[in-house]
């Protein structure tokens, strides 16, 4: 890491809300190394390769071909890049692990959710928990595809609520090993995989227990039929139980009861992982829709040329657009603040959960804003294909069944919602991000006389980061009402907590959407950021809109007589524009680059 970087003010988790951020400091995708620029090019040739031409087959519940395209990636060395050089991979920092789970994720959910369950949830706890003897022994076959691995924490009594799973470890009377009896369920890759981690608990432990657990049959271990599910038919998704598995003691992952401090931190990874996994479907389904509508005729003439079509093309390039634009902003962050910590002697797995875990709000937002997105574009890819989009020999009826589960997976996105706001308000609590002066500030300014002066808006952006301004200003004003009001029983009121995670999410997205392009108007001129200018105007324009009504929904619910009708004329102030953008014409300039270009160019 260079000593620029080393001395630079990175935020905090969660500060983005009251500290600017100058657009300098952001991580864009126009940024990618050359080395990161040829990864993502032959990961994609990969994809087009063994997973684009065959899509057909992965809907036809072909396991073994999801198994083959996993061995061949892990022969290309793409299961190896988050694992550290010492135990076979390739160590490559955060934002290059994104990359490649973003680029190698479009084309199937079936491959996408069999590569994050191995790369991540099914390796990475050993790579981060692991002792130097177990990640020796497992972290090398996992890393190069010799061996594959599968996580089980889920139970028919224990989904969201993770910790109160019921399966049993019970140590053996010579110390020497731990019997696990138990039942997991909805295990990604469970039909192929050699290892698992599973999550048990050691008498009446208030938390539970990793555990590495080699998937031998003859060792208690059986296997329930393949799942029939809505989408992701090549994933193998099965019900594992334990009876009586032996585990010696020397696989216990981490200390004991530390399972579920294990379980969260890779649900922290995998969030933003997941958020990465969204991006190329998003473009793949708008280049699919994109060459439809160009080449579709009715009424003699392309439907791209109708504003109806063009409205759908050019929301679903903004969402893909902002999405990148805030996924590889957190991903660099994340990256930053664990080159940090090793520079500053700590190890590399204590540096890399300590880094991820300082941005669990933004992995959480990403999480929810970009699963809703890439739902959202599958839907309008099937409208724009019109009937053939609802028939299953198009690629976009598989697609919108895929994106579905990418909602549930990683903690459901209402569950995430509030941990967002959750975690923003505790870690106030600390002190590690100052709500209470911001909020008192904003509080303040609601009592006194507005400003009537006509502000400058020449210069790019001015207004619309203005606006972003103003839009934190909303969030602080309700969640600073609402934590005065309820303490620490806010986490029971949970619809205002969906209501101020939705303005947390815009403020965000809107937020780093504007400085991606505003650095890269500055580097590269603004005529040739036109339409990403465009994108970023539209995407404010909607995210206000969102900030209205989820604000406005907010304060009527909680707040009454003189405080509610201040806090309203304060969201009608907060959310003000002076220049009301042309909504029509941006939506028909980014339709036409993407309509000219034949798909989305803007990665």
């Amino acid at each position: 890491m260079s000593t620029e970087t080393k001395n630079k003010d990175i935020l905090r988790g969660g500060q983005f809300l009251v500290k600017e951020t100058p657009c300098e400091d952001v991580f864009t995708l126009e940024d990618l190394t050359e080395e990161q620029k040829m990864m993502r090019e032959s990961t994609k040739e990969f994809v087009d390769r063994e997973l684009w031409a065959h899509w057909e087959r992965f809907e036809k519940k072909d396991y073994a071909y999801t198994e083959e395209c996993m061995r061949k990636a892990g022969e290309l060395g793409l299961l190896s890049v988050a694992v550290p050089e010492a135990y076979g991979g390739m160590g490559m920092g955060f934002v290059s692990t994104m990359l490649v789970c973003d680029y190698i994720s479009g084309a199937t959910g079936s491959f996408s959710t069999a590569f994050g369950a191995h790369t991540g949830i099914g390796t990475m706890p050993i790579t981060l928990y692991g002792t130097e003897e177990q990640k020796q022994k497992y972290v090398p076959r996992l890393a190069s595809g010799e061996w594959f691995g599968a996580y089980c924490l889920t139970e028919p009594g224990a989904g969201s609520d993770a910790n109160s799973g019921k399966t049993k470890a019970v140590l053996s009377d010579d110390g020497k090993y731990y019997s696990i009896t138990g039942q997991k369920m909805w295990i990604s890759n469970a039909g192929f995989c050699n290892m698992f981690i599973v999550f048990a608990r050691i008498e009446d432990d208030k938390n539970i227990t990793g555990f590495i657990v080699e998937n031998n049959p003859e060792n208690g271990i059986t296997l329930g039929d393949e799942e029939k599910k809505l989408g992701i038919h090549s994933s193998s998704t099965r019900q594992v139980f334990f009876n009586e598995t032996r585990v010696p003691v020397e696989n216990m992952l981490s200390e004991r009861g530390n399972g579920f401090k294990i379980a969260m931190n890779a649900l922290n990874i995998g969030r933003i992982k997941l958020a990465a996994a969204c991006l190329e479907a998003q473009r793949r389904v708008l280049n699919e829709a994109t060459k439809y509508a160009n080449e579709r005729i009715q009424f003699k003439t392309p439907i791209m040329n109708f504003g109806a079509i063009k409205a759908k093309i050019a929301d679903m390039a903004t969402n893909a657009y902002v999405d990148e634009s805030a996924s590889y902003r957190a991903a660099k962050n994340i990256e930053d603040r664990i080159a940090i910590r090793e520079s500053e002697g700590n190890s590399h797995q204590e540096a890399e959960l300590k880094g991820v875990e300082e941005y669990a709000i933004e992995c959480s937002i990403l999480k929810v804003a970009v699963s809703e997105h890439v739902q959202h574009t599958t839907d309008e890819g099937i409208q724009i294909f019109g009937g053939m989009g609802f028939s299953a020999d198009t690629p976009m009826e598989s697609a919108w069944r895929d994106a579905r589960i990418s909602r549930i997976y990683e903690g459901t996105n209402e569950i995430n919602r509030m941990l967002a706001v959750g975690m923003l308000v505790k870690k106030a609590m600390k002190g590690h991000v100052d709500l209470l002066g911001p909020a008192t500030a904003v509080g303040e300014e609601l009592m006194g006389i507005p400003s009537f002066d006509t502000p400058d808006f020449s210069q790019l952006f001015s207004e619309e980061k203005d606006l972003v301004a103003r839009m934190k200003k909303v969030f602080l004003m309700i969640a600073g009402s609402a934590v005065q009001k309820f303490g620490p029983d806010l986490e029971q009121h949970q619809m205002l907590l969906q209501s101020a995670a939705d303005i947390l999410i815009q403020v965000y997205l809107a937020e780093s959407t504007i400085l991606r392009t505003e650095k890269n108007a500055k580097r590269f001129g603004e005529e040739a950021q036109a339409t990403q200018i465009a994108m970023s105007k539209l995407y404010l324009y909607r995210a206000v809109d969102i900030v209205i009504q989820k604000g406005k929904e907010a304060i009527v619910s909680f707040a009454e007589g003189d405080e509610q009708r201040m806090m309203l004329m304060g969201l009608k102030r907060f959310t003000k524009y002076t220049n009301q953008p042309n909504v029509v014409a941006l939506r028909t300039q980014i339709a036409d680059k993407v309509a000219a270009d034949n798909g989305y160019t803007f990665d």
